[in-house]
C-alpha cells in the first residue's frame, strides 16, 4: 500500500510539472505581465491621487454641463497656407488634448461624448490672441497655443493657433465674436 501512495504522488507531481511546462510554453510572460499590471495600476492610482489636487476647474463643469466644444483660433496675419494651417490646428488640438488627458479627463470625455466638435475661427494678431487667452483663463477654460519651429513658411517661435475647450456657452463668451476661417 505504501508503494502505491509514493507512486501516485510522483505521477501527480509529474502531471503538474507537464501542465506547467505546457502553459509556460504557450503563455510565458503572463505571470510577469499580471504582476507588472498590478504594480503599474498601483503607481497610476498614486499619480491620479496627486494629480486630482491639481485638476482643472473645467472638471466641475464637465459634471453639470452637456455640450462641450473646441475652438481653434488661427492667426490670419501670418498668411499661412492651407496645409500649414491644417498642421498647426492639429498641433494645437493634440497639445490641448494631452494637457486635458492628465489634468481634465472628465472634460475631455464630455467633449468626446459630444462627437468632438471643433470650430476654426480667425484672429488678426498675436496680441489679440493673447488677450483671448487671458479671457479664457479668467473663465477657467484650458488653452494651448502652438508655437511654430519656423522650418517652413513662418518665423521661428511664432504663435500660430490657440485651442480652447469647454462648455459651448462659456467658450462662446470668449470666441463668439470671431469670424469663421
Amino acid at each position: 500500500m505504501m508503494d502505491l501512495t509514493w507512486l501516485s504522488t510522483i505521477l501527480v507531481g509529474a502531471g503538474c510539472l507537464a501542465l506547467g511546462y505546457c502553459i509556460g510554453k504557450r503563455h510565458p510572460a503572463c505571470i510577469f505581465v499580471w504582476a507588472r499590471k498590478a504594480k503599474n495600476a498601483a503607481i497610476a492610482n498614486e499619480e491620479m491621487k496627486s494629480k486630482a489636487k491639481e485638476s482643472l476647474e473645467i472638471e466641475k463643469l464637465a459634471d453639470i454641463l452637456d455640450d462641450f466644444k473646441m475652438v481653434l483660433v488661427v492667426r490670419n496675419d501670418l498668411k499661412m497656407g492651407k496645409g500649414k494651417i491644417a498642421a498647426q490646428c492639429s498641433h494645437a488640438t493634440l497639445g490641448l488634448y494631452k494637457k486635458l488627458l492628465r489634468r481634465g479627463p472628465k472634460a475631455l470625455n464630455r467633449w468626446e461624448m459630444c462627437a468632438q466638435p471643433k470650430v476654426v475661427v480667425k484672429i488678426e494678431s498675436e496680441e489679440e490672441m493673447l488677450v483671448l487667452q487671458e479671457r479664457a483663463k479668467s473663465l477657467k477654460l484650458p488653452t494651448h497655443i502652438t508655437i511654430d519651429a519656423g522650418r517652413t513658411q513662418i518665423a521661428p517661435n511664432s504663435r500660430t493657433v490657440m485651442a480652447i475647450l469647454g462648455p459651448v456657452e462659456v467658450v462662446d463668451d470668449v470666441t463668439g465674436g470671431l469670424k469663421l476661417l
